[in-house]
Parts: C-alpha cells; structure tokens; sequence
C-alpha cells in the first residue's frame, strides 16, 4: 500500500477493508518516514503492532 493512502485510511471516519497477513486490520498511524503503520486486527485491539506498508492489501 502506498504512504499517501494508508494516510488517508487513518485519517478517515470510514473503515477501510485492509488485511494483513489474512487479517482484517484497523489502521491508527501511519509513520513516513519509516513507510510503517501502526494497526491492529479488528478483533484484537490489544494486539498492536507496526508493520511495513507494503505488507498491507486493500480490497
């Protein structure tokens, strides 16, 4: 996924459907410098994490 759109996807009020690693995850903040996200699966929201945003697919 590219820098500007996982940017939009954080910043929006509308949920995205963004997997990772066959996971639907829920973006929190997108870190540009690094092009790394903050996320974590919907269903688990203690498990955050930040992942590379190339390993993250919008369908």
């Amino acid at each position: 996924m590219n820098k500007q759109r996982a940017k939009e996807i954080a910043a929006s009020p509308v949920m995205a459907n963004v997997i990772y690693n066959g996971t639907q995850i829920y973006i929190q903040g997108v870190d540009e410098k690094n092009e790394t996200a903050r996320i974590y699966p919907l269903d688990q929201p203690e498990k955050e994490q930040e992942v590379s945003l190339n390993s993250l697919l919008e369908q």
